[in-house]
């Protein structure tokens, strides 16, 4: 058995080969697309197992990898940072750490879901990426109003507000073009979320597992199937304390001498996901007199605490949804009291 360590990259990669008991028996490096370096992992003796850190394309890699590799093995690139603290460092160097990892079986993994879940995320990612820049293109208009001291006259994103924005006369002709390029951009941009969520109502409407989650006071189907898509097997999670790790939902930890300080959430993990749910929270606050009850025993009475208390709710919050996918279970307020008096 052969161990291949790859440091992969869009234009160029370098491989490091080791044999049985872990000696260097050759590097090299691949110039070119991922393509050519599946390409020259074909002249690799086999059996072989290999190792590259997750990237840009790192689903497709492993799957072509697969098919000529006895195992292949993903790093989790943050872990690796924890583990690789060099001032020496290049391509050829990180393939042959890689590689040795691999030898002593040491290499931290990540997740690698399936080929329709990968798109799926990167569908939520990217209409929420449309979001922002229209939230951006808004915010535009309402500056350029506010540039010549107008005030809209009806709520300015109604029919009634853009009808009369498109017709408002401006000082000059340079006003009147940013009007009109803006609301161009508006229009545009509101057409692709339009195209965007139709495409994942349609994927959440073949999974039950949305629809499980929704069933949660104050989650939408946007949280919902943004929770789905990313802890995607819910079994891969070995404790129920682990989910809140991953959406980097729990606090950093400085443990020493006995005395535990805990700081700012680690904010690791899918950074979309854990905004949804923070917003949930607020919405399951209002509707649900359990994580009411829970918001306000971690506030204490203090408004001040409001912040910690809400994040405190969107880590409850993800660890009842996983929950409840593991045990298929839809959400009932009598049991999460019964959880909340016994924590």
């Amino acid at each position: 058995m052969w161990y291949v360590g790859l440091d992969v990259h869009a234009r160029r990669s370098s491989f490091c080969v080791l044999d049985g008991r872990g000696r260097k028996l050759f590097s090299r490096t691949v110039r070119g697309s991922y393509s050519k370096v599946v390409k020259e992992m074909e002249s690799v003796k086999r059996p072989f197992s290999i190792c590259f850190e997750a990237t840009t394309g790192y689903g497709w890699l492993h799957e072509r990898l697969s098919k000529l590799a006895r195992r292949v093995v993903v790093a989790h690139p943050g872990q690796l940072r924890l583990i690789f603290r060099s001032k020496r460092k290049s391509d050829r160097i990180d393939a042959e750490r890689l590689a040795k990892l691999l030898f002593l079986d040491e290499v931290p993994p990540a997740y690698v879901p399936d080929g329709r879940v990968r798109a799926w995320r990167s569908m939520i990612e990217l209409r929420s990426k449309l979001v922002a820049r229209r939230v951006a293109v808004k915010n535009r208009i309402r500056a350029l109003l506010r540039s010549q001291a107008i005030e809209a006259p009806c709520p300015l994103w109604s029919k009634a507000g853009r009808r009369w924005l498109a017709q408002l006369s401006w000082p000059s002709d340079f006003e009147a073009l940013a009007r009109d390029l803006l609301l161009e951009e508006l229009r545009s941009v509101s057409e692709a979320i339009a195209r965007a969520e139709r495409a994942l109502k349609a994927e959440a409407a073949r999974r039950p597992a949305v629809g499980l989650l929704m069933s949660i006071p104050g989650v939408g189907i946007r949280t919902a199937e943004a929770v789905v898509a990313y802890m995607d097997d819910p079994y891969r999670f070995r404790r129920n304390s682990a989910v809140g790790a991953y959406f980097g939902l729990v606090p950093c930890l400085d443990s020493s001498a006995g005395k535990d300080r805990f700081g700012h959430i680690t904010r690791q993990g899918p950074a979309t996901v854990r905004r949804l749910l923070t917003e949930a929270a607020w919405q399951a606050v209002r509707r649900s007199a359990t994580m009411r009850a829970f918001f306000d025993q971690v506030t204490h009475g203090d408004p001040s605490r409001k912040k910690i208390a809400i994040v405190a709710c969107a880590h409850k919050l993800v660890r009842s949804m996983h929950a409840m996918l593991r045990d298929n279970r839809s959400w009932q307020e009598a049991l999460q009291q019964v959880a909340l008096c016994a924590a």
